[in-house]
């Protein structure tokens, strides 16, 4: 059973920063892809960055130059540095893994930016 539990989210005022991570569980195979995804209140789920296992990545315009993704392959785990935290960016963040034909999701972690 593959579990995925994030960690990091919290209160931050804007302009600050946050790291957020993502440990799996459960898997002896490498992800092909992982990702980070968030849903503000009211809103629906967006993505935000993915990291394939080759480290190649993909940004949200909303947060490219912002947010890094990053992942350790040999511990399945995946980071979102976040920089320049912005109150547009308050959300629920939830950790995304891809294998074969097989989606994972994590519980979500919290965000808040206050302005």
């Amino acid at each position: 059973q593959v579990q995925l539990v994030e960690s990091g989210g919290g209160l931050v005022q804007a302009g600050g920063s946050l790291r957020l991570s993502c440990a799996a569980s459960g898997s002896i195979f490498s992800f092909d892809v992982m990702a980070w995804y968030r849903q503000a209140p009211g809103k629906q789920r967006e993505l935000v960055a993915t990291r394939t296992f080759g480290g190649s990545a993909n940004y949200a315009d909303s947060v490219k130059g912002r947010f890094t993704i990053s992942r350790d392959n040999t511990k399945n785990a995946v980071y979102l540095q976040m920089n320049s935290l912005k109150p547009e960016d308050t959300a629920d963040y939830y950790c995304n893994a891809i294998l074969g034909s097989n989606y994972y999701w994590g519980q979500g972690t919290q965000v808040t930016v206050s302005s």
